[in-house]
């Protein structure tokens, strides 16, 4: 029997995390909360981004993927004179994907972190229970949760640079009507960040006149998922929009082949398939060749060229081989949703220091809306190092990286639109087309 782990809700979620937050300033006494100090430190002393994501379980290429961001982005900080005389560092957090984990190792990283700057990652598995933690002590983060609830709930040190995952959603019943499909299957996993993708999906099926053949949940802890393959490959869809990361995706793309006289259905993924780790072990599962032809997910549109795409670029592949746990086509980073936003997040984050004179998030918060948003007159730069050096200057800038500008709402979001990519069968990603706001509108509630 497959269960479906339903995400609790804010409110509920905020009384246990408040609950948990109070029990470990209780423990920690005043020396160990360095988020409660806004991560201030001496001049020279090494200040800490953490990368709060699973590790471990079956989303545990998510945390690499952050961590590679991370690295690329502090490293390029670093060489252009670092913030206020700072240097900055990147910490791992390991939060499992599992709400129950993540909480104790929350709190054991405001306990044990010194200078603790800024907070990256938070995914859709424990957002919901960390974030009120995190905005408890008083500490900026950039999250790469979908949770809808995050659109109308205002935690004042959250800041958002992806779309909430009913968009995504959205995206994926365009992509499958931009190629006429008119039967489809879901397949997604029992973990919390897959799990909201279902209904919003289903309404859109319904409002595209797109006929739903079959919905299995994929238990991420099973190895085998023949029942489902069979469910699926009898329902005869024309596709399956999916989202089960892990082994889980792989292993059931393998048995609905062996299945279906060696034939594979073709996948629309979301962005999140978008990983090195993810066409490795699915490709593996199926071949390179057949996977890459079958394969279609939704990304956020990214910057291929230009000043911010060129500083990127070279921030991150210099890295390579350096982040543990990085697994699989380095490049894919440079289009994997976490690659490119959480390095934006890390810039504006580090030039708001600097434009606030100060390294505590209740100072700089502000000012990363100022520079994402930029004001009349702003000059516009495309790295850290151009930042600085035009605020330096005495200039109000504008920041743009890979991710295209920003327009942050009440709530602290800043969405932009998708892109549809491809993998070739190396497992370079390529953009083979654009779905517009008013395709995402058509199929809103």
């Amino acid at each position: 029997m497959k269960s479906t782990t339903k995400s609790p809700t804010l409110a509920a979620i905020g009384l246990a995390a408040a609950a948990a937050l109070a029990l470990a300033a209780c423990a920690s006494g005043s020396s160990g909360s360095s988020g409660s100090t806004g991560g201030t430190g001496a001049t020279g002393s090494t200040l800490t981004i953490a990368d709060v994501a699973p590790f471990s379980g079956p989303d545990a290429a998510l945390g690499p993927t952050y961590l590679a961001s991370c690295y690329g982005a502090t490293t390029a900080i670093n060489n252009a004179g670092g913030v206020l005389g700072h240097k900055l560092t990147c910490k791992s957090v390991d939060t499992r994907g599992d709400p129950a984990d993540a909480v104790p190792a929350v709190n054991q990283m405001f306990a044990t972190t010194s200078s603790l700057a800024l907070v990256i990652g938070c995914t859709s598995d424990e957002a919901a229970s960390v974030v009120p933690i995190i905005n408890g002590h008083k500490m900026a983060m950039f999250c790469m949760t979908g949770q809808s609830e995050f659109d109308h709930v205002h935690f004042p040190y959250f800041y958002r640079l992806v779309p909430p995952d009913l968009e995504e959603s959205y995206a994926m019943v365009a992509i499958a009507q931009e190629l006429h499909y008119s039967r489809i299957a879901l397949a997604f996993g029992n973990d919390i960040g897959s799990q909201t993708f279902i209904q919003p999906a289903i309404a859109a099926l319904k409002k595209a006149g797109i006929a739903l053949t079959t919905n299995q949940t994929l238990d991420l802890s099973a190895t085998t998922f023949r029942t489902e393959a069979e469910a699926i490959i009898q329902s005869h869809p024309d596709a399956i929009m999916t989202e089960a990361l892990g082994s889980a995706d792989p292993t059931l793309f393998a048995e609905i082949k062996q299945l279906n006289g060696g034939k594979m259905i073709p996948i629309i993924g979301t962005s999140a398939a978008i990983s090195p780790p993810f066409f490795k072990a699915s490709a593996a599962a199926v071949g390179a060749s057949t996977f890459a032809t079958d394969f279609r997910a939704d990304n956020l549109v990214t910057e291929t060229g230009g000043p911010a795409y060129q500083a990127f670029s070279k921030a991150l592949l210099a890295e390579q081989g350096k982040v543990p746990g990085a697994t699989g086509n380095f490049t894919t980073y440079l289009s994997a949703p976490g690659g490119v936003h959480l390095y934006d997040g890390i810039n504006l984050a580090a030039l708001a220091m600097i434009m606030s004179k100060s390294t505590s998030p209740g100072a700089y918060g502000p000012d990363i809306i100022k520079i994402g948003d930029g004001v009349p007159g702003a000059t516009v730069v495309y790295s850290f190092a151009q930042g600085a050096a035009a605020l330096k200057a005495g200039k109000a800038i504008r920041y743009e990286g890979p991710g295209g500008p920003t327009s942050f709402d009440g709530f602290h979001d800043s969405t932009g639109i998708f892109q549809v990519d491809t993998y070739s069968s190396s497992g370079t990603v390529n953009v083979v087309g654009n779905l517009t706001a008013a395709q995402l509108r058509a199929l809103s509630g």
